[in-house]
């Protein structure tokens, strides 16, 4: 048997480092690539990964994972095991991720506590579970014949049906089943290792932890007590497995992986001696020493002490989590300042700091002394560090902070002041980033487009989304958001303490991919942002047009957050620029403000107990920046992929005027939640913008009639799910069109 390789990782970016797989995909999906051409394009990719993983130490068997998938690993579980029909078609494969002329996708969701997106696998009690082991052995071969002995990767069945809708856990034995049929397939491939794994298990799901506990025990006390498998390396990512670290140790799996990054530690403080002492040293231990989800440079003696806390026990060292929540490698950047540049480490670098704490100080010198250095002029560094902005937050009032008047008293006065119809009609912010606004970016970039030629292409820009707007009949306008590369990004260039990459493209879902920013200290705004871009469209038209802000979570949420401060100190200081902006963009004249929050869950700690503490914090960021707001400006907030039912108090605590939620897909039975607790109006989104389908005029007149079953006409808005960015002017228009038409049809029958 092959012994587990003392160095891994638990997965590793799969987009490409130049984007390979997200540019294959959207060459496939417009024609412009036939499906063999995509297939060879996506397999040079992966061995491509696996010859650079080899070259950067991963040298022994099974040490590199094949953590494969064309738009999502959930999905490639799924159909891999039955659980979702679906064989090894390929177009039958992306329709189910992004729908087509006859049938909607599946529904999307956030990936535990991250900002990647998973799809959500449709389930029924009494289904058919039929294996497809031909989806995960053409991997093996593949990587086989170039060469390498890879480990495939499967998400495990407890966390399959955990994360499914609805969690129907009557069909975990044939589920059971269908894995075991995958593992014999593997086995007589001559696979010695096969990763699975079970993040369930540190998280507080719709399904109990004892409940969990119970499935873990059920489906693999079956699956390892077959001879017909691989050996199982089980893996734990994104917490601590607390309720579940007993049954892991009952197990006696093979090799055991757990995640012991200082995110986890810091929840969790005394994880590593519960793991030393529930885990039997005949199951081999893989610590997950070094962060996955967060680019700052290891402290390898403080992650060496962890380690040693185990024990003296043969451990091997891993990441915490898959490396696809970080760029590929910091060679690709030249324009990071050079102070900052040691602090941090992308996927290839954290491969250097497993080599490291494998080495050990001895072995790694260089490596150890570079961390010491790292750590310490983080630490002393002057420019990261404002006193002003520490000043200005510590004067703020402790506790609850709350906008005057009150809503009831507020909408009144918007109501007068705007003067919209019944069901108004508004999209989110984003339209079309057309090939013509990215080639002016580039050149611009590059200098071949002066400041003012830019800027007037830009204008040229916003003043056509405003008349198209103006011409289908929208009723409150948004500029387009031409000037804006991304709704994080545009602000973390703006701001100060913030560094930006040129090349750190990280998955969000499928093709889409965004580049992190990174807080590397306190922030602040030094002069304003959007407002003369809101200015100029005001202009334009009679009609309000919104001011577009991105709210100080979602920019926490979608940055690479700094670890030596509490997230609530960034988060208010982000919000207090925010609120600066929100006051000038009121002097300019602009009557309605979106403040954007569409990841206000996707903080939202994996454990119970921890979620009120974050949701206070979370909550009080949002109102500081709409606290000073004149009670005339009304106040926009967006969400999507948010679990809207799980959060609904939280959600009606930012008081905003109006709320956008993602309702699409979901048919609107997020709107279930919202009772009369909930005061803000609701613009639940009609049209799923994350598909390329045109939804109809009947489609969305249902989706609107469904939604006036839980919300009140006078409270109800009409937009999409979402932004329009990443979406045609060809889908765009007749979508747009429709949602009017839909909404004068349903209009007219009340």
């Amino acid at each position: 048997m092959t012994t587990f390789p003392k160095a891994t990782i638990e997965g590793y970016p799969r987009i490409g480092a130049n984007r390979e797989l997200k540019r294959a995909l959207e060459s496939y999906w417009a024609g412009r690539i036939d499906a063999d051409t995509f297939r060879s394009t996506s397999r040079a990719l992966r061995v491509n990964n696996y010859n650079h993983l080899r070259d950067l130490g991963l040298t022994e068997d099974y040490a590199i994972p094949a953590d494969v998938a064309l738009y999502d690993q959930v999905l490639e579980t799924a159909l891999t095991v039955g659980l979702v029909p679906g064989g090894v078609d390929l177009d039958e494969e992306f329709a189910l991720a992004r729908g087509n002329d006859t049938r909607v996708p599946l529904e999307m969701t956030k990936w535990f506590d991250t900002n990647y997106h998973y799809l959500v696998p449709e389930i029924a009690a009494g289904q058919e579970i039929k294996a497809v082991p031909e989806r995960v052995l053409r991997i093996v071969e593949e990587a086989s014949e170039a060469g390498h002995k890879v480990r495939p990767f499967l998400v495990g069945p407890v966390t399959l049906i955990a994360l499914s809708k609805p969690a129907e856990w009557s069909l975990l034995p044939s589920l059971i089943d269908a894995y075991g049929e995958v593992f014999a397939a593997l086995k007589n491939a001559g696979v010695e290792w096969v990763q699975v794994a079970e993040p369930a298990v540190v998280a507080d799901l719709s399904t109990p932890d004892a409940e969990i506990a119970n499935y873990l025990r059920e489906a693999w006390s079956t699956l390892l007590a077959s001879e017909d498998r691989p050996n199982v390396y089980l893996t734990t990512p994104y917490g601590s497995a607390r309720e579940a670290l007993p049954v892991l140790g009952e197990l006696g799996v093979e090799a055991l992986h757990v995640d012991l990054s200082p995110w986890t530690l810091e929840a969790d403080s005394g994880y590593p001696e519960r793991v030393r002492a529930q885990i039997p040293e005949s199951t081999h231990l893989v610590a997950g020493l070094i962060d996955g989800r967060n680019v700052w440079t290891a402290n390898l003696r403080e992650r060496t002490d962890v380690l040693e806390s185990l024990g003296d026990r043969d451990v091997s060292v891993s990441t915490s989590t898959s490396l696809q929540h970080v760029p590929h490698t910091l060679k690709a950047e030249r324009n990071i300042p050079v102070e900052v540049a040691p602090w941090l480490a992308f996927a290839d670098e954290k491969l250097a700091e497993i080599q490291a704490l494998v080495a050990g100080e001895e072995g790694a010198k260089e490596a150890f002394a570079q961390s010491d250095r790292a750590v310490r002029t983080r630490a002393e560094s002057e420019t990261i560090h404002n006193k002003a902005v520490v000043d200005r937050v510590a004067a703020l009032p402790e506790g609850e902070v709350k906008r005057e008047p009150s809503f009831s008293e507020r909408i009144k006065v918007q109501h007068e002041e705007l003067g919209l119809p019944t069901l108004p009609i508004t999209t989110i912010g984003s339209f079309p980033q057309t090939q013509e606004i990215r080639k002016a970016r580039a050149d611009h970039r590059e200098g071949v487009l002066t400041d003012e030629q830019y800027t007037e292409a830009l204008k040229q820009e916003i003043k056509q989304v405003i008349e198209l707007q103006e011409e289908i009949g929208l009723d409150v306008l948004v500029h387009g958001e031409a000037e804006r590369n991304d709704m994080v990004q545009y602000f973390a260039e703006l701001l100060d303490g913030f560094v930006v990459t040129e090349n750190g493209w990280v998955q969000s879902y499928g093709s889409r991919c965004t580049r992190p920013p990174i807080v590397v200290g306190d922030v602040s705004r030094p002069e304003a942002m959007s407002v003369e871009w809101a200015r100029y469209a005001q202009s334009l038209s009679d009609k309000p047009v919104k001011g577009m802000l991105t709210g100080p979570v979602t920019i926490l949420a979608w940055s690479f957050k700094r670890d030596d401060v509490p997230l609530s100190v960034s988060a208010d200081q982000i919000a207090l620029a925010l609120a600066d902006e929100v006051r000038d963009l009121e002097d300019a004249g602009i009557k309605v403000i979106q403040i954007d929050e569409p990841a206000l869950r996707e903080l939202l700690p994996l454990r119970a107990d921890n979620r009120a503490a974050y949701l206070d914090w979370a909550v009080r960021a949002f109102r500081l920046v709409s606290l000073q707001a004149k009670p005339a400006t009304q106040i926009h907030t967006h969400l999507c992929y948010s679990e809207f039912g799980q959060i609904i108090d939280a959600v009606a605590g930012l008081d905003a005027d109006v709320t956008s939620i993602e309702a699409a897909r979901s048919k609107m039975e997020l709107l279930e939640d919202i009772d009369e607790t909930f005061h803000s109006e609701i613009g639940p989104g009609v049209w799923d913008i994350h598909s390329p389908r045109v939804p109809s005029q009947e489609e969305i007149a249902g989706l609107l009639r469904a939604a006036l079953d839980n919300v009140p006409a006078e409270r109800l808005w009409v937009n999409p799910d979402c932004g329009l960015k990443t979406r045609g002017y060809k889908e765009v228009e007749p979508s747009l069109r429709n949602l009017v038409a839909a909404r004068d049809e349903v209009v007219g029958g009340l």
